[in-house]
């Protein structure tokens, strides 16, 4: 969509003939075909009214002096900006938004800024659509950013001006972002601690289909707008259906509505063909007493609960730590894959496939052993190889793309499993808002990532400086899963010595002695967690 292809100034008058390396042609558009070889050599064309003329991608200038159709001419010259616009090669595509609105030149920043613009608004999608589903329910924001989505998409399609194309693109990534985020925790809540690892990491999947998907249409659909509204209808069927998707009995719990949270267990129950639970026996709730009647008046969290201890606020670093890197690798191998050679449709194609196989690696490694060393070996293998990548020659050209493979495939089993890993580590109080904010300290990573791309000409080894953040990731503890049957407003911060628990609900430690480890078990107040 964002793409520059080859272009020259657009002469001043009609082309009677033009010539380039020594060839010539009646018309400025066939010229395209040569010009890969030298695309910095200027184009010589000669007016109907005779005059003679010689194009540049940014200038242009006029031979004063009689000339004939060649390049050998060493009289006077007259500079000339590019007022007519510009002639753009449309082999490869017949429309982008740099063609619409000529990015190009003293222009061309704009159409650098379209990315990293759009990661800002991914950023700012992730934190506040977190902090909404926390309050206001999961089921309402999935709805609402899917509705974005589809909206800001149509109207991206049908922009004016370059502005009001970023507005819609910026609106349609804090959509996504918040979209993103929210599902993820969304099926986290209903997931049990038996398929929740599986469920949870191969939702990923669907995020690598889809970029395999976006390849497809880019090969097919060649210009940018019709391009938009294919990728912006996909939303569609799930606006229209998403008012049957019961909320989560955890929110429901933590907002005080227990009568609807055991409604949505008992449906959940006849589903599956299951003898349903009593919420009030775990729970220790009367459900006819006032807290079944009236919705308790539930405390509202915010970011400061994430660091209202030392302990708590170390862990909350770390996460963002391994947030911010994962997120700058991935984007990073994502985006230069168009600068890997060959077809840039197969090589974001194989981008998205290299990460369905990385996903199922996360699942049969963390069942053997355990989250943070697969977390550990992606991080630092993504870190290498994209050093690596940085030192191949460029005329290797087939090493670097296998080696761009095996980079996204490590750092995309990372990208995966923070989610999950973030998920489980923070409860139902603030889990959104804890997946939210790592998301959105994630979205440095991918402001800073086509930066990364556009300065390797300037240095290639610059990307290497993550390398010592990935290498930090270590320093994280083990994470336990956690099953849906997990305090509500609790965190054990000491997985491995006395079950020491934060109550975020009020704000104290405790230790719990009859707690069990085993998820499958509860005591007191706890729906089978650690605390």
């Amino acid at each position: 969509m964002t793409v520059s292809p080859y272009h020259t100034c657009r002469p001043p008058g009609n082309v009677s003939g033009v010539l380039f390396h020594n060839i010539s042609s009646w018309k400025l558009e066939d010229i395209w075909i040569l010009f890969f070889t030298a695309h910095e050599d200027s184009i010589i064309v000669q007016l109907q009214n005779g005059e003679v003329w010689e194009l540049t991608s940014c200038q242009r200038f006029r031979r004063d002096d009689t000339s004939g159709l060649n390049y050998d001419y060493s009289g006077r010259k007259s500079s000339f900006p590019c007022v007519d616009g510009y002639v753009y090669d449309k082999s490869k595509w017949s429309s982008t938004v740099v063609t619409q609105w000529d990015l190009v030149c003293n222009r061309e920043w704009l159409a650098k800024v379209i990315q990293p613009v759009f990661m800002v608004g991914v950023l700012l999608g992730a934190m506040v659509f977190g902090h909404l589903s926390d309050r206001i329910g999961r089921r309402f924001v999935l709805w609402s950013t899917s509705t974005g989505m589809f909206l800001f998409g149509l109207a991206a399609a049908f922009s004016f001006n370059y502005y009001s194309f970023m507005i819609a693109r910026f609106l349609i990534a804090m959509s996504g972002s918040g979209y993103l985020v929210v599902v993820f925790v969304y099926v986290t809540e209903f997931i049990g601690m038996k398929s929740r690892t599986w469920a949870c990491i191969q939702m990923h999947s669907f995020f690598a289909v889809g970029t395999m998907v976006v390849a497809l249409t880019g090969y097919f659909v060649r210009t940018w707008w019709i391009y938009q509204i294919v990728l912006s209808t996909v939303t569609v069927p799930f606006v229209l259906c998403c008012w049957i998707l019961p909320e989560t009995p955890f929110w429901l719990l933590s907002e005080g509505r227990c009568e609807e949270a055991q409604k949505v267990v008992d449906t959940i129950a006849k589903w599956n063909r299951a003898r349903s639970c009593k919420l009030s026996e775990l729970l220790s709730l009367d459900l006819n007493g006032p807290v079944g009647k009236e919705p308790l008046e539930a405390k509202k969290h915010d970011l400061l609960d994430l660091f209202y201890d030392w302990n708590v606020g170390t862990r909350t670093l770390t996460i963002w730590l391994i947030w911010f890197t994962g997120c700058l690798g991935f984007y990073f191998f994502s985006l230069n894959s168009v600068n890997l050679g060959g077809n840039e449709y197969l090589n974001l194609f194989l981008m998205g496939a290299v990460e369905i196989p990385a996903y199922i690696f996360i699942c049969l490694g963390m069942d053997s052993i355990g989250r943070r060393k697969v977390l550990v070996f992606s991080l630092i293998s993504g870190a290498l190889l994209c050093g690596v990548i940085m030192m191949i020659p460029k005329h290797y050209f087939i090493w670097t793309v296998v080696v761009t493979m095996a980079g996204k495939f490590a750092i995309g089993a990372a990208f995966g499993l923070i989610y999950l890993y973030t998920a489980e580590l923070y409860p139902t109080m603030v889990r959104s808002l804890a997946v939210g904010s790592g998301s959105m300290v994630s979205r440095a990573g991918s402001i800073m990532a086509p930066f990364c791309v556009y300065l390797s000409d300037v240095w290639n080894f610059l990307p290497q400086f993550r390398f010592p953040f990935q290498a930090a990731s270590p320093l994280f503890r083990r994470s336990h899963g956690s099953s849906p049957g997990e305090s509500h407003n609790r965190l054990q911060l000491f997985p491995d010595g006395p079950v020491a628990c934060w109550d975020f609900g009020l704000h104290k430690w405790s230790t719990v002695t009859n707690a069990s480890r085993n998820h499958g078990k509860a005591s007191g107040n706890v729906l089978g967690g650690s605390c």
